[in-house]
């Protein structure tokens, strides 16, 4: 197994402990790589929750997504086809809902297929209450792991999904803070 650190190497005691609790991915092989990235976030949980719960809509802030076709009635199970947007290694990806607990705000899916190199790649979020400079806040901690595609390393491996997530997260942060600025929450029953 190898595990690529993101610079988390002032994780907090309740941050490994939401790491340890909804983090665990079973089995790791030799030939793939796993990672987790944390981001704080300075908006209310509820908010951010209502936007990484979309698996039907993740171009709400995924700005690698041009288009979501979901099918089924968006429950553990349902599939969809992500369409990319050009400069990446990929033009389609087709993924699993594996699991979304409204209760806990867990997102967890798997890809199953397209046209890319993330063979194997299952990821957890999980958003967690915090308080931010005296106000509500969120951290958003998520973990992948990745077959090692042949000809790359683990480390470049790691790195690249690494670099795709920190800009899912970044541009999370950026979508939800700017909606905490303007109050505006899409309610978190509608998926």
């Amino acid at each position: 197994m190898s595990s690529c650190r993101d610079n988390n190497n002032n994780i907090s005691s309740l941050e490994s402990e939401y790491i340890k609790k909804h983090h665990r991915h079973e089995n790791i092989a030799d030939n793939q790589c796993t990672s987790v990235l944390l981001k704080h976030i300075k908006a209310p949980v509820h908010l951010v929750w209502s936007l990484v719960r979309r698996f039907d809509e993740p171009q709400k802030y995924k700005p690698f997504v041009s288009r979501c076709v979901a099918q089924g009635n968006l429950e553990i199970g349902s599939l969809r086809e992500v369409d990319v947007k050009s400069g990446l290694p990929a033009t389609t990806s087709t993924e699993r809902l594996e699991l979304l607990d409204d209760d806990q705000h867990i997102f967890s899916i798997r890809i199953i297929g397209g046209d890319h190199r993330l063979r194997n790649y299952s990821s957890i979020i999980s958003v967690h209450p915090e308080i931010i400079e005296g106000r509500p806040g969120t951290l958003v901690v998520e973990s992948f792991v990745v077959d090692v595609p042949e000809g790359n390393t683990k480390d470049e491996t790691c790195y690249f999904v690494q670099a795709l997530i920190k800009c899912n997260l970044k541009s999370l942060a950026d979508v939800s803070e700017r909606l905490a600025v303007q109050d505006r929450t899409e309610p978190i029953d509608r998926m």
